[in-house]
């Protein structure tokens, strides 16, 4: 027996303490202890040692399959699945960068295998062992105990002291005595106490003085805690602590990657259907866990990328999308190809240029050279997101057939896209996982299902099913979503680090970035920030952006890149356009740029633009005089298009506000007919507006043949102005910021080969929603105001070319962005000037109130980016919640919204119904053949309306239901209509959610 004064002075450091023969016995090849003899355990640490490690639990026998799963064999399923992460599925990059963490070329491995197996070694303390009731007897009749009542003291107190922080604590302490220096120790203990989901602070994992000592432990416990710690680190090869030691310390990123993969590691290995119970010490090794890893990995079918990929060759182009790069395509490739280290490309285009394509070209170049193993595409939107879900899946096809079935499109309303569905039923998964979180336990709330079986005697293809669930979807390889998760990843928020570790070891490519404000740019600079430092290559894309914004994103990028809270580089500017700029930090840590400019494929496009002026009520007008001005707009828009689409063509009428895009759409239609109208904006159920995207995009698309005198007017909002490849001969747009204006004019003549009437050969802009005043400045639509903000509606109307004059796309495109987003005050007509004056004083004072509310969600403070740890990462601001409505609402400046379920019940009837319908029951259970057609029901209520929707509830047959059990119904009479609080509320499928 070891003598309890001699196991306080173990020396973890030194290898030649490794008994040989019995229960350690050495071998070669680096592995040291093998898990065969306790007599040999029990020479070494004595009967009571020896005796506890064969009863601390890590799993209960209700979470590890009916049997107890001892918390030493759940340390070494944890280090068997990482190594299995290791070998298949973190990117090059990351391997790389861990190996110099770890002291060279291969040994990175086994201090990834070991921080992920650490993780849990605070569950050797009473603080966990008491939790369990038959667990804590077992470990109190082993010699274990704790003073119950102070323990209980202890967990009442202020802060829940856990495994998670024991574990922190245990590690600083033991990793000190073991020879570590303070730098190493500093930033691997913040893993292990943050592996629940939030990083506590140096004094958090402190013990609770209200504890006595009896949640960690206090005699016999403490020789418990270093044995624990030291059977698993040899068990893993290693002679002991000292040797594990790192040579450097990984950058703060780095870090919040790594222990993202800690997180991962430890949720597969928490998976009781693989890991099922070891309750004896002698079955317990790392041979046994390797097994039970192994089997979870293939059928789990977690695969990675690309790879190692080889840096693709000139006709790669060709190869990929089918023709030879233009002009602009081929500079980004170049760019890409010259960058001297990971960094920051933005791409500056006109609409259909081809941006798209370049920017995955270049990626596969930034991938190939700096090892990264997948791709993240962020969208400004859902509607966008789909049809690059689409093209993203085609150019992997394009490299490697098998690489398009692992893409993952990750947006809140994907189970309606059909391709998405095609794929998942392709790949065997049943539905969108339903994992919440881990309990106390490390185990998941709401256990998935996995679909293992085959079809037709072949192995189903499609993205694994493991990221489906809640958290996960940006570990994948290959992700197609909206910004919104990118963004996510910069909050202060549980389990931020997964989000971190999907973005490491990817390209990031941004697209539209312009459409990103002053409140979600924090969010932005702040992702830039821990992609810099991660070493992360970002591409972002833009028609028009404002030269501010541009330094801003280098600057963060660089910043982080440098680890500094600022970083004054100045960026130069393209000296042409389309553009391309590209920053680095060189090994000098000074930034280094590549700037090129060409010309763009075709000819710039004369585009006459003219002022359709609308009168507009005043504060004091009546609710009959608002109507009259507003049928009396939409008339004139109405005059307008049955003069100028006399011969056919097409038309896109874009509104500011889904209410007046409503009232042009039933003016028009009057005028024009079903079949010659179409509206298209937010407020449809999500079926609807999937179903009206789908056939916009087929009517108007790149390859539809016009038939000479139809007509098609489409009425939408402002989401045909952002990747929406739709071609229209003519639009009728409200005035909104000149690069929003561009864009809105960018789906106009965007395809050469389009068939047109002879009038409409000449693209014509005409721009409404401002009443232009004799002698002062012009009044503004309300809604346009309270979305835009007159200081930049003000600057845009002053570049509006007089009458009979237009502006030439895309040329003047980057003079007119510059003008209108600069600080020359001569822009505006002198009349103009004190109204414009005060507009930029009140947009200044909301761009910063703006801000400052952002910076309260912002993963790092304002301060604290030269920080070298994650401890207290969660500590010191608002913590934005971790439901997607909640980070939505955090990341885009806007209450909860709500979205609802809309049904009907018709007073006579006792049945609910579809919308289309079909019969439910009376207490509104749903067959599984009309579920799709519920949830396909569902819309974002405006914010007006959210208040009394929070009293809304499920239908009594949904409770039980796993996809209905949240959903808020909306129950509408047999006329559509609804009361919802004080407003009345109907819904059609002509033209969506209405209310007053």
């Amino acid at each position: 027996m070891v003598d309890p004064a001699a196991a306080d002075g173990i020396d973890f450091g030194r290898s030649e303490s490794v008994v040989s023969g019995g229960l350690y016995s050495l071998v070669f090849f680096g592995r040291v202890w093998g898990l065969v003899d306790l007599g040999q355990l029990e020479e070494r640490y004595g009967t009571s040692v020896t005796a506890a490690l064969g009863v601390l639990w890590g799993k209960s026998r209700e979470r590890a399959g009916g049997t107890t799963n001892l918390l030493v064999a759940h340390l070494l399923d944890t280090a068997a699945v990482a190594e299995l992460l290791w070998d298949d599925f973190v990117a090059p990059s990351t391997r790389a960068a861990l190996d110099a963490v770890a002291g060279g070329p291969g040994r990175g491995r086994g201090l990834f295998a070991w921080l992920c197996g650490v993780h849990d070694c605070g569950k050797a303390t009473p603080a966990h062992q008491r939790l369990w009731s038959e667990g804590a007897q077992a470990v109190r009749e082993a010699g274990l105990v704790w003073v119950e009542p102070a323990a209980v003291a202890g967990a009442r107190s202020q802060r829940r002291w856990r495994h998670d922080w024991a574990g922190g604590l245990l590690t600083r302490e033991l990793l000190g005595s073991a020879g570590w220096c303070s730098e190493q120790v500093d930033w691997v203990w913040p893993l292990v106490a943050g592996h629940h989901g939030a990083f506590p602070s140096l004094r958090d994992v402190q013990e609770p003085k209200t504890a006595k000592g009896q949640l960690r432990g206090r005699g016999l416990w403490r020789q418990v805690q270093q044995a624990v710690l030291e059977v698993f680190t040899r068990e893993l090869g290693f002679g002991g602590l000292g040797g594990l030691q790192p040579v450097a310390v990984p950058s703060r990123a780095f870090q919040l990657q790594l222990s993202g993969l800690v997180v991962m590691a430890d949720w597969i290995a928490s998976d009781e259907r693989f890991f099922h119970g070891l309750d004896d010490l002698r079955q317990v090794s790392l041979d046994a866990s390797r097994e039970r890893a192994a089997a979870a990995w293939a059928a789990l079918r977690l695969q990675s990328g690309w790879g190692a990929l080889a840096v693709p060759a000139p006709e790669a182009f060709r190869d990929r999308f089918g023709c030879a790069p233009r002009p602009s395509q081929a500079m980004v490739v170049g760019a890409a190809r010259s960058m001297g280290g990971p960094g920051l490309m933005v791409i500056e285009a006109p609409m259909g240029e081809g941006k798209t394509e370049a920017a995955l070209a270049a990626a596969e170049v930034l991938a190939a050279r700096f090892g990264a193993d997948g791709v993240f595409v962020g969208m400004p939107t859902q509607a966008t997101s789909d049809p690059m879900f689409t093209r993203t899946r085609r150019w992997l096809e394009a490299i490697d057939e098998d690489l398009a079935a692992r893409v993952v499109l990750l947006h809140g309303k994907r189970a309606f896209n059909r391709e998405w569905k095609a794929l998942l039923e392709n790949g065997g998964a049943s539905a969108d996982g339903a994992f919440e979180g881990v309990d106390e336990f490390g185990m998941d709330d709401d256990p998935y299902e996995v679909a293992h079986e085959e079809c037709g005697g072949q192995e189903r293809k499609g993205p694994a099913e493991w990221f489906l669930g809640s958290k996960r979807g940006l570990l994948a390889p290959f992700v197609v979503g909206t910004v919104d998760q990118l963004l996510y990843a910069a909050t202060r928020t549980r389990h931020v680090m997964l989000r971190m570790a999907g973005l490491a070891g990817k390209v990031v490519v941004l697209d539209e970035v312009h459409a990103c404000d002053v409140y979600m740019s924090q969010f932005l600079e702040e992702a830039l920030r821990w992609l810099g430092q991660a070493r992360v290559p970002v591409i972002v894309l833009s028609a028009t952006l404002a030269p501010a914004q541009r330094q801003a994103l280098f600057s963060a990028y660089l910043a982080g890149a440098a680890s500094q809270e600022e970083f004054p580089a100045q960026v130069p500017g393209p000296q042409g356009y389309p553009s391309v700029t590209a920053g680095w930090l060189a090994s000098s840590k000074e930034p280094e740029f590549h700037v090129g400019a060409t010309e763009s494929w075709r000819a710039d496009l004369p585009v006459a633009v003219r002022v359709i002026p609308e009168m507009l009520p005043g504060a004091r007008s009546t609710r009959d005089e608002r109507l009259r001005l507003q049928a009396e707009a939409d008339a004139a828009v109405g005059d307008l298009l049955a003069d100028e689409l006399a011969d056919g063509g097409t038309a896109l009428v874009i509104r500011n506000s889904v209410a007046r895009a409503q009232s042009v759409y039933e003016e028009l239609r009057g005028r024009f007919g079903d079949a010659e109208v179409r509206l298209l904006h937010a407020r449809f159920t999500v079926g609807r507006r999937a179903d009206l995207t789908e056939e916009c995009l087929r009517l108007l698309g790149p390859r539809t043949p016009r038939l000479p005198g139809v007509r098609l007017i489409l009425v939408a909002t402002q989401l045909a102005e952002q990747s929406f490849d739709v071609d229209a001969d003519l639009l009728i747009t409200d005035l909104a910021p000149v690069d929003l204006l561009l864009q809105r004019i960018g789906r106009l003549h965007r395809h050469e080969d389009t068939a047109r009437p002879d009038r409409l050969r000449t693209p014509q802009a005409f721009v409404t929603g401002f009443h232009p005043c004799e002698g002062r400045e012009p009044d503004f639509v309300f809604a346009s105001e309270m979305i835009y903000g007159r200081h930049l509606l003000l600057r845009t109307a002053a570049v509006l070319p007089g009458k009979g004059k237009g502006w030439s796309v895309p040329g003047d495109v980057p003079g007119l962005v510059d003008r209108v987003y600069g600080t020359d005050a001569s822009l505006l007509p002198e009349a103009w000037r004190g109204a414009g004056e005060a507009a930029a004083r009140e947009q200044d004072d909301r761009d910063r109130a703006r801000a400052e509310t952002a910076r309260e969600f912002l993963l790092t403070p304002h301060g604290e980016h030269e920080r070298r740890t994650l401890a207290g990462l969660h500590y010191g601001g608002s913590t934005a919640g971790g439901g997607e409505e909640a980070l939505r609402a955090a990341v885009r400046d806007g209450d909860e919204s709500v979205e609802v379920v809309l049904v009907v019940r018709d007073g006579d009837d006792a049945v609910f119904r579809t919308l289309a319908g079909r019969a439910l029951s009376v207490n509104g259970d749903v067959a599984p053949d009309v579920l799709e057609e519920v949830l396909g029901s569902m819309v974002r209520l405006p914010s007006r309306l959210t208040q009394p929707a929070l009293d809304l509830r499920p239908l009594p047959g949904w409770h039980g239901h796993p996809w209905l059990r949240r959903c808020r119904a909306l129950v509408l009479d047999g006329s559509g209509r609804a009361r919802l609080g004080e407003f009345s509320v109907s819904y059609d499928d002509r033209l969506g959610l209405r209310y007053m």
